[in-house]
């Protein structure tokens, strides 16, 4: 198997390549909304002019209540009680104002939730439907944890930019063009001065952000290789305490940890550089705007009056606030584009190439012994061939003979993991591959299913080229089992049925019966129906791997791959199955994997891989009488290392 070094689980520098496209990327999943998101534009317009509006009308407020009376000659005490008096209306407009920007407020918030969710639950589909398509070798060099982080950090950077980010964002663009407009009315000079500030306030956040969303996207990495080294070590846990490892263990987590806090420290100190500085720039705009406000109102130039200059004042209070409220979302904006490319890096990955035509159907023989399709199951398989050229269609009979001629393959390039490996498997024979660990041994059942395709040489099917016949025929036409058995959360039927989805609850524990496994499962707290999780952690190793044969025996195939099948599973339960397995294998071509020699004595033929060829072959006598590396083995011990 390729091996995952640090580097390609995350480890390396990431840039974001175009933001641009990036952005209109993710704006591209809201094009089925358009109507929604055009309704909770309109109510966040409508906000924004209603805040306008309010801050117009305190301006008048001021006007009626204090400045008009002084400017008759009364106190001020006296000016407030006759102003109170004339602006029971104006105050009633203001209360409606407000209550109405509140409602507007609730409903664009509500309808972009809503967008948002259903955004979200489309991306991560889209990407679970890609990572189903993906070929094993893509999950041979990616971390789990760092594929996790796809679906909890990243998935979580873009629901805050949709949810919070862009609304807040475009509500404080409506914000600043309607202030800047109201302010223009009110005061053209002033609105000079709050421009030529707003102009430094752009270079400093262009300077600052642009430092700062580099170190996002590095945090983003970093997130996902320490989540996927955190997974990794959960798995090992047990191994970990046994060995006394945890030291080293920390050392690494701390190696990790300690480049995710370079990466946050990094960008977190720009950002949080750039809200107080653009916090204290417009309390200097502020200052500024005051003092020559009230220089414009004492000498009346500009027509600058008391009232609009308490509303010039407002405005230019809510016309910085804006401003920095997007320095600062802009952070979020840049973690939110890192981990959308991350993303769309894994839903642009390339699909598992599958271009057969062949395909696998049930059949039967006519009145004149012609293979026919047909849709009822017969036990009999057979290769649906559809030759273009002639525009016809031909059955090949399923009969289970596997043919490896010349081949060669390397993981990668510069390794060469199998050398020139020829072997037939007849139809209804067992064969066993034995060798030490990295002779090939299971590479060899890897490229049987096509989980990886071959450099050079061929395999075929009854006669066939695998790369003709259909993938998913290919894999349907065959079960494994893995030493490294899997289980799903849901009930002890659902795991077996796992390998026939549609089996019935007869078949499901006819299969189990035919694994031995049928007595413990009833032993179980509810039987067929106990709920399995955490990866059927309450079972013992045994118990699962004896799950794990069923599932292959409910699934019936024409061949059986059986990956050390039983090497979980004591000796008793060993000889208990093996009659099981005996019927299981009946009439099927049997790939067998072993590293306990005394499993594959009765296998029809046994191949011995050392450094990816195969130096013998021959069944168990043939073997021990030409005492060569199989004697040896068998000989010296009954297992491989």
């Amino acid at each position: 198997m390729p091996e995952k070094t640090k580097k390609q689980s995350g480890m390396g520098s990431f840039k974001v390549k175009s933001p641009v496209r990036t952005f209109r990327r993710i704006m591209s999943y809201l094009k089925d909304y358009k109507g929604l998101l055009a309704i909770a534009l309109v109510c966040m317009l409508a906000n924004v002019l209603c805040n306008i509006g309010g801050t117009f009308m305190i301006g008048m407020v001021v006007l009626k209540m204090f400045i008009f009376p002084l400017a008759a000659g009364k106190d001020v005490a006296l000016g407030a009680l006759h102003g109170i008096a004339a602006l029971g209306g104006i105050v009633g407009v203001m209360a409606a104002i407000y209550v109405v920007g509140a409602t507007l407020h609730y409903v664009y918030n509500y309808i972009i939730v809503r967008v948002t969710t259903k955004v979200l639950q489309n991306v991560r589909d889209e990407m679970f439907e890609k990572m189903e398509m993906l070929p094993i070798r893509y999950f041979d060099t990616h971390t789990h944890g760092d594929i996790m982080s796809l679906y909890t950090n990243d998935t979580d950077t873009l629901r805050e930019l949709l949810s919070n980010g862009l609304p807040n964002m475009i509500t404080n663009v409506l914000t600043i063009v309607g202030m800047f407009v109201a302010m223009l009315v009110v005061s053209p000079l002033l609105t000079l001065i709050s421009v030529a500030m707003l102009v430094i306030m752009l270079f400093i956040v262009k300077f600052i952000g642009g430092r700062s969303g580099r170190h996002f996207v590095g945090q983003q990495r970093q997130i996902g290789a320490l989540n996927g080294y955190i997974e990794e070590h959960l798995d090992g846990l047990k191994v970990v305490k046994v060995f006394c490892h945890e030291d080293a263990e920390k050392a690494d987590f701390d190696d990790f940890n300690g480049k995710l806090k370079e990466a946050s420290r990094q960008a977190h100190t720009y950002a949080n550089v750039l809200m107080p500085i653009m916090g204290n720039l417009s309390y200097v705009t502020y200052a500024i705007t005051a003092i020559v406000g009230s220089l414009l109102a004492i000498t009346g130039f500009g027509g600058m009056e008391w009232g609009g200059l308490v509303s010039f004042m407002m405005f230019s209070r809510q016309f910085s606030n804006p401003l920095a409220q997007i320095a600062q979302q802009m952070n979020g904006v840049l973690m939110a584009l890192a981990g959308a490319e991350r993303i769309f890096d894994l839903i642009d990955q390339q699909p598992e190439e599958d271009d057969g035509y062949v395909t696998l159907v049930n059949a039967k023989e006519d009145e004149n012994g012609n293979l026919v399709e047909t849709d009822e199951y017969t036990g009999m398989w057979a290769w649906k061939h559809f030759h273009k050229a002639e525009g016809t269609t031909t059955y090949v009979k399923w009969t289970g003979e596997v043919e490896f001629e010349n081949v060669t393959f390397g993981y990668v390039p510069e390794k060469t993991v199998l050398k020139n490996v020829s072997l037939v498997a007849k139809p209804g024979q067992k064969i066993a591959l034995v060798g030490s660990t990295g002779a090939g041994k299971t590479t060899i059942i890897n490229l049987i299913n096509r989980f990886y395709d071959i450099d050079d040489g061929k395999i075929r099917y009854d006669n066939i080229n695998i790369t003709k016949i259909n993938k998913a025929d290919l894999r349907h036409s065959m079960a494994m089992v893995l030493q490294d058995t899997h289980m799903f959360t849901g009930t002890v039927s659902d795991n077996i049925r796992f390998g026939k989805l549609d089996a019935t609850d007869e078949e499901v524990v006819n299969a189990a019966k035919l694994a031995n496994a049928d007595y413990f499962i009833r032993h179980l707290p509810n039987g067929y129906d106990t709920m399995l999780t955490g990866d059927g952690d309450n079972l013992s190793q045994g118990q699962r791997q004896l799950l794990a044969i069923a599932r292959a025996a409910v699934a019936n195939p024409p061949v059986l791959v059986l990956d050390e099948a039983t090497s979980s599973i004591d000796t008793r339960t060993e000889k208990l199955i093996e009659k099981g397995m005996d019927r299981l294998m009946q009439g099927r071509t049997v790939f067998i994997i072993a590293h306990r020699l005394s499993t594959v004595r009765n296998a029809d033929m046994i191949c011995v891989l050392e450094h990816g060829e195969i130096i013998e072959r021959g069944n168990h006598e043939e073997l021990i009488a030409k005492k060569g590396k199989y004697y040896q083995l068998y000989t010296g011990a009954f297992e491989l290392d």
